[in-house]
């Protein structure tokens, strides 16, 4: 029994590992470039995401900043404006001509000067890319589909993978460690085996939240366990101001509330409303928090710039709490560097899985068994043939 039970295993693992191998180590790689996209983005693009401060420098007001990135650009709309807690942080305000995300153009601008510094299409940026191929594989609803095929399938063949290194009395030491002084053959399947061991446990974890993007039944099974109902939609509450001009310090007023109500240090982000029936939405992280992708939400009029609702952390339900806390568990930012180390080793460890198990798989197909010698026959000897004995009479 225990033997079909392996053969089972040993089958589903081949299968769905040859199918879904491809799209795994592309999901794998892409993510772990995600997993420091926030400390390596400005790495890439210095020049829109740094500014040389000035001693004694003073930031302008918000409004100044941002009818610097209109003058530019005149054609667009304000869409979002972002406001990082460091000083030497450029104000990036995305400017938008439709609602589709994609004609989104990011403006960096100078917070002291007021100079516009730098501008790029947020799609076409490093990290946007790495992103849909990551999710999408670059391929929309379609690549959504298959990412989350490969994703269950991935699941499966972890599972059966488990259960066919589980080790016995005789192999016991060879299923922890990877013998490195050994043949290529035996070094890759120890890279496969041992190494896809220890990582099974990050790796699992990272899959399986990561299908709460997948499926969408799946981040309502997440509401149902915490909240006994599926999510909610979250919008922007009616505006309750109707046909006023915008101040002239509109903005500045706004994030200079925010900062007042929310004091922790975090990124500040206005986002504008698709329509003026809304109210703006402002949401601010709190990088003091003990854990990351902690948000607070206020809410303000979009024409005199007052607070007109409150949407705090610490007011939510268990389920969007916990819905929150599935995104830095998934890029191992949960905890700051040390889980961010362990996702990056994970992902990497991950990739490779299917690299080494093709080979492992490729090397038994071209394994022939050596052909059978045939034996030549054995010519016949010449035997000279015996005359009869002629009889004397």
């Amino acid at each position: 029994m225990i033997k079909i039970a392996k053969t089972i295993m040993a089958k589903l693992h081949l299968w769905l590992g040859l199918g879904s191998g491809l799209v795994v180590f592309i999901v794998a790689l892409t993510g772990s470039l995600l997993v420091f996209e926030d400390e390596l983005e400005p790495v890439l693009y210095p020049r829109f995401h740094k500014v040389d401060v000035v001693e004694g420098a003073h930031r302008l007001p918000l409004d100044a900043i941002v009818s610097s990135a209109q003058k530019a650009f005149p054609d667009k709309k304000v869409g979002r404006i972002l406001v990082e807690p460091y000083p030497d942080r450029t104000v990036i305000v995305a400017l938008k001509q439709s609602k589709k995300e994609k004609d989104l153009l990011s403006v960096a601008v100078d917070p002291y000067t007021g100079q516009v510094v730098d501008s790029r299409v947020e799609q076409d940026s490093f990290f946007a890319v790495v992103i849909r191929l990551h999710r999408y594989l670059c391929m929309g609803d379609t690549g959504k589909v298959i990412t989350g095929i490969s994703c269950c399938s991935f699941l499966i063949i972890m599972l059966s993978g488990l259960v066919l290194w589980w080790p016995n009395r005789k192999n016991r030491k060879q299923r922890f460690r990877v013998k490195w002084d050994a043949s290529f053959k035996r070094l890759n399947w120890d890279l496969h085996a041992v190494l896809g061991f220890y990582v099974v446990p990050f790796t699992f974890l990272i899959a399986s939240t990561g299908l709460i993007w997948s499926y969408k039944w799946v981040n309502n099974l997440l509401f149902y366990a915490f909240d006994g109902k599926p999510q909610t939609k979250r919008e922007a509450p009616a505006n309750p101001t109707a046909a006023v001009v915008k101040q002239a310090v509109f903005f500045e007023k706004i994030y200079t509330e925010t900062n007042r109500l929310l004091p922790n240090t975090g990124l500040v982000t206005l986002t504008m409303p698709d329509k003026d029936s809304l109210a703006v939405t402002v949401s601010k992280s709190n990088d003091e928090a003990a854990i990351s992708n902690i948000v607070d939400f206020l809410y303000f009029d979009n024409k005199t710039g007052d607070l007109v609702k409150k949407r705090l952390y610490d007011d939510e339900t268990k389920g969007f709490k916990a819905r929150r806390v599935i995104f830095p568990i998934h890029t191992g930012s949960l905890l700051g560097w040390p889980t961010k180390i362990i996702a990056l080793l994970a992902a990497l460890t991950t990739a490779s899985l299917p690299v080494t198990g093709f080979m492992i798989w490729w090397g038994r197909t071209r394994k022939k068994k050596a052909p059978e010698k045939t034996r030549k026959p054995i010519a016949a000897r010449a035997v000279p043939r015996k005359l009869p004995r002629v009889t004397q009479v």
